[in-house]
């Protein structure tokens, strides 16, 4: 989802950072071989991804969602030099594409990979987090959230995408559209629960950013 003039968002991409050789070569192979494709972060969004992290410099990364691991390895960018990811996927299929890519990087031993259910998972890590990042099914993510909240340090920061949801968080709702009723109570919730301040990005299809206080 686009929400910038084409032209406005070419120059924007052109003037923010490159995408690293072996992220392009992981987005080759994945529209090669995936189904799905499109479920990429890509270069922009991963620029982002991997800027919030260097930023936040954090010893332990939660991640829901690793598809084929593109934003993992962005997340792991700004991994300190001794932190850890824990990438969530429910995929088996796709671990060892994941495992490939990881290996292929600087960060493949500080990359845990868990494969199944999340609501199952999450509370077996005995871990605490510095960076949490939600891109799984939609209809979960009120859930994950109150799984992660506990779990996730003071200053600590959750990033949640596709809130925008394709544009629909601001259609009227259809019938049996439990994703879109989903994503809208989820962005209620972020907006509402005392324990964090959020702000909510229009980056392609939005991104918010919340800190726990």
């Amino acid at each position: 989802m686009y929400f910038l003039p084409e032209k406005l968002d070419d120059y924007v991409v052109a003037h923010s950072e490159n995408e690293p050789e072996l992220l392009q070569q992981l987005t080759r192979e994945t529209y090669q071989k995936i189904l799905q494709p499109i479920m990429l972060s890509g270069p922009y969004q991963g620029r982002v991804l991997s800027m919030i992290s260097k930023l936040v410099n954090p010893k332990t990364i939660l991640e829901l969602g690793t598809f084929t691991g593109y934003s993992t390895l962005c997340l792991a960018e700004g991994l300190q030099k001794d932190g850890e990811i824990h990438t969530l996927d429910i995929n088996e299929e796709l671990e060892d594409f994941q495992r490939k890519y990881f290996n292929k990087s600087e960060f493949g031993n500080q990359i845990h990979q868990h494969i199944g259910n999340a609501i199952e998972i999450i509370p077996k890590i005995d871990k605490t987090f510095d960076l949490v990042f939600i891109d799984a099914d939609k209809p979960n993510y009120s859930n994950y959230f109150h799984l992660i909240i506990e779990k996730l340090n003071p200053g600590g920061i959750i990033l949640s995408d596709n809130v925008l949801w394709h544009g629909k968080v601001v259609e009227p709702l259809k019938d049996k559209d439990n994703s879109t009723k989903a994503v809208l109570e989820y962005n209620t919730l972020l907006k509402n629960d005392d324990r964090i301040e959020t702000v909510l990005l229009p980056i392609r299809d939005g991104l918010t950013i919340s800190r726990k206080k």
